[in-house]
């Protein structure tokens, strides 16, 4: 692994993972598409996919137990590599009690081809799923996901999904995509499906 690839960095009070830089949307609003990187990192965009060993080698460079969670989300999509993901969630969660958060657009069973929610269970602590948008046409319009119209429906049905099996599930919308009224009626989506609603600020 070349030593400038960044596969985990620190935000805040959080460390975080950086396994891929594919995603299947291309958000109007992504940050990727400004910077190379965020928060003071050093570029998130990676030369090749770290190996599972990798990252975790990574992750163990830091001391867990100075960090209140660690997050899976870096230049794309980390459901991409959920399989991997996982492995890795059960490397750290042999040796540390950091709660661990998933930030996805909530197309993972799009991606993989399956329901995969049950697959979380006893791994990840919470669940951020970007929502971003209070119908599909708005939401194919701004998140632009390349498995096209039942896209949206897909992102809530793996929302809802994952109720049961992970502890918080939040969905989320970002401030300046968004209107207060749009954010209300987030709020009742995410509540009709068992979730809460974030909203977050846009870092530029």
């Amino acid at each position: 692994m070349k030593k400038d690839m960044t596969v985990t960095y620190q935000v805040k009070n959080g460390i975080y993972v950086n396994m891929t830089n594919r995603c299947p949307c291309a958000c109007a609003f992504c940050l990727r598409q400004n910077a190379d990187g965020v928060y003071g990192s050093n570029s998130l965009w990676l030369q090749r996919e770290p190996t599972v060993e990798e990252v975790c080698r990574s992750i163990a460079a830091w001391d867990l137990s100075q960090y209140e969670e660690l997050v899976f989300c870096g230049y794309g999509e980390p459901t991409e590599r959920l399989d991997d993901l996982l492995k890795v969630a059960k490397f750290v969660k042999a040796r540390s009690p950091i709660p661990i958060r998933i930030n996805t657009n909530g197309l993972s069973d799009l991606i993989n081809g399956r329901p995969t929610a049950p697959e979380l269970e006893d791994l990840i602590d919470t669940v951020s799923i970007s929502l971003n948008a209070t119908n599909a046409e708005d939401y194919e319009s701004l998140c632009r996901p390349k498995f096209g119209p039942g896209s949206y429906d897909a992102m809530l049905a793996f929302t809802r999904s994952c109720v049961p099996y992970v502890p918080n599930v939040v969905m989320t919308v970002v401030d300046v995509v968004t209107s207060k009224e749009e954010q209300e009626k987030s709020r009742r989506i995410a509540e009709g499906l068992g979730a809460k609603l974030r909203v977050r600020p846009y870092e530029s």
